[in-house]
């Protein structure tokens, strides 16, 4: 029966997080999750490297600063899909004053050392402003897009490159103490069960930490997680300009407005008390018309429900802190370490945001130092995630359009951007777009459906047009299933 050191159930940011951080200190590391890697929360979010400028409000400096610190890491780790964007806060007197805005924004530029991303400023706006014309003042500052369900994959495969097993669609069924180990029974799509033995377990299951607690390994918690829905929705670009933006509401929440897949524009989100499975949760009537009304007060641009193309929401797993509504709630983590058999212990991640999953799994791999004293030290930090290993994406771009003459601008542009150095991997064997393959619909060709097949874990057509890529945006229902049909055929 194979053993390892650790085995975390959850294949979302902070799981894959924790898997490569221990794997890379020499721990050896064994991850399960029980659908495609990141296909819930992780891919669910609004595609932000950010500090939280509206978490000051709540007096959360400590994880602003945290969160600030960590974009300038992630920006430098991985710059194929995390790249600096510029954001404009309209100001409305009545909702805000601006001095209140200008001590948030002095505090969000220095909290952290910026190293990146210029200073907020303070703008005028022109007749030429999407915004409505009695909107004559925003504020400007950045932050940081990123590809949140390539980001689970890149890490993913940061944790397989130092030796890490990754398992996706593999169910954690059961585990108990069993001397000194944990005895962990793990169930494939087949039905198949395979049995394993680790020294330590980490829940990591995000909205399912806390069943996996109750019906996995029968234990109690003294915390307990607060599932808050998040919906987003996805229309034609409602203003052309390169910039975000951040819109106040009168209930004190902001949406965001973001320039999304070139033609689009990406709006959310909403936080809505969440009580049923997580994995089907769905985008409500009252969540569309929330996030429309919020935006058509301030865009001269008037939007309907019928423009939305696109639609998606996922449960945040936020650690309850008691507070009355749910866009209140700490976005802090918090971990809970069960001794009862100090030979098998039992680490479980409560919350979390995407910003800070690599201090999180840092902070809970340094948790386990005790029980590993042979593991290295961290180092993540300044570890380039695959295909991270350049400086500039122009540069890059223009080295790559030197070896890949031949093919097509606009599919090696996209190529430099999900997969970075990568690219030169995945094209490894072709000399011309004949040696491609089969070409499945805008710009999506055989050979990178087989490679996020063979390297990135990819099963289905939802694997690769919703989370490896975001082409299911411009897909017609023929080409998604064709596409459908060759993967069955491969399989």
């Amino acid at each position: 029966m194979d053993k390892f050191n650790l085995l975390v159930v959850g294949g979302g940011i902070n799981g894959v997080g924790i898997a490569a951080d221990a794997a890379g200190r020499g721990l050896s590391v064994l991850l399960c999750e029980q659908q495609d890697l990141g296909w819930a929360t992780s891919s669910s979010s609004s595609k932000l490297i950010h500090g939280g400028l509206r978490y000051l409000e709540q007096y959360e400096f400590r994880l602003v600063h945290h969160a600030l610190a960590e974009r300038e890491v992630l920006l430098k780790n991985a710059p194929h899909i995390i790249r600096p964007l510029r954001f404009r806060l309209p100001h409305r007197p009545h909702l805000r004053p601006a001095w209140m805005i200008r001590t948030g924004l002095f505090l969000y530029d220095h909290l952290a050392t910026r190293v990146s991303l210029p200073a907020s400023a303070r703008v005028r706006m022109d007749e030429q402003s999407p915004l409505l014309a009695d909107i004559d003042t925003c504020f400007e500052y950045s932050d940081g897009w990123v590809d949140d369900a390539r980001l689970v994959s890149l890490v993913a495969q940061q944790a397989r490159n130092h030796g890490a097993l990754i398992l996706p669609r593999t169910r954690c069924t059961a585990a108990r103490r069993e001397n000194g180990a944990w005895r962990v029974e793990l169930t494939d799509p087949l039905g198949q069960i395979r049995e394993v033995l680790a020294k330590t377990l980490v829940n990591a299951a995000g909205p399912w930490v806390g069943r996996f607690l109750q019906d996995g390994v029968k234990e109690h918690t003294h915390n307990s997680i607060r599932l808050v829905q998040g919906s987003h929705i996805i229309v034609p670009r409602v203003n052309d300009q390169s910039y975000a933006y951040i819109l106040q509401h009168t209930d004190g929440r902001i949406v965001f407005v973001i320039p999304y897949e070139q033609q689009f524009s990406l709006i959310g989100t909403t936080e809505v008390e969440y009580q049923g499975d997580p994995g089907q949760v769905q985008i409500s009537q009252g969540e569309i018309d929330y996030l429309l009304g919020v935006v058509n007060s301030y865009f001269k641009v008037k939007l309907t429900a019928e423009q939305i193309v696109h639609s998606f929401s996922g449960v945040r797993p936020l650690l309850d802190d008691h507070q009355d509504s749910a866009g209140k709630v700490t976005r802090d983590y918090r971990f809970e370490l069960s001794e009862e058999d100090s030979d098998a212990p039992l680490l479980t991640i409560f919350g979390g945001k995407i910003t800070t999953y690599r201090r999180l799994a840092q902070a809970a791999v340094n948790k386990l130092a005790t029980y590993f004293p042979e593991m290295g030290r961290p180092w993540t930090a300044s570890a380039a995630l695959p295909g991270g290993d350049f400086e500039h994406l122009d540069s890059l771009i223009k080295e790559l359009t030197g070896t890949w003459s031949w093919l097509d601008t606009k599919v090696l542009g996209r190529y430099a951007k999900q997969y970075g150095t990568l690219t030169n991997a995945l094209l490894a064997g072709c000399q011309s777009m004949m040696d491609l393959g089969k070409h499945f619909g805008q710009g999506l060709y055989q050979k990178e459906v087989d490679y996020l097949c063979e390297q990135e874990w990819a099963l289905s057509a939802e694997d690769i047009l919703w989370r490896r890529t975001k082409l299911g945006l411009h897909f017609s229902s023929a080409q998604r299933e064709q596409l459908a049909k060759y993967l069955q055929c491969k399989a």
